[in-house]
């Protein structure tokens, strides 16, 4: 059965390595600076990763609409190997600037840093489903 579903992958060009890759699923960030906290989707994207904002939440643990839900994260992101990932570009909404992405999965935590010339900042995202 296994061997009938990667023939299936590889006929529609999806690379079974990115389909199983252990940094797909739904993430939820650390707060923002404005204490607002978001759940993101990681995607395998051809053979690349991906990230979408698909939720907010307030301090409480409301539901908020901000403008940034729905909206793309970051993309072309590959696997370096050892839990490593990098490439691609990472949008920060907070400052509306892109930055190279470097991230790091380890067990059910994902280490997101970014640098923008000399300046960078960092979360660590904890995984929410796979």
């Amino acid at each position: 059965m296994k061997k009938h579903i990667l023939v299936a992958l590889f006929a529609l060009g999806v690379p079974a390595v990115a389909c199983a890759d252990p940094i797909i699923g739904l993430w939820k960030t650390e707060p923002d600076r404005k204490n607002l906290i978001s759940h993101i989707q990681i995607s395998a994207c051809g053979d690349k990763f991906c990230g979408k904002v698909e939720s907010a939440y307030d301090s409480s643990g409301k539901k908020v609409q901000t403008p940034n839900v729905g909206k793309q994260l970051f993309w072309d992101v590959t696997s370096e190997g050892s839990g490593k990932y990098g490439g691609g570009e990472f949008w920060i909404p907070m400052i509306d600037v892109d930055v190279a992405p470097q991230m790091t999965l380890s067990g059910n935590t994902l280490t997101v840093r970014g640098c923008e010339h000399v300046v960078c900042g960092h979360q660590t995202w904890t995984r929410l489903e796979k």
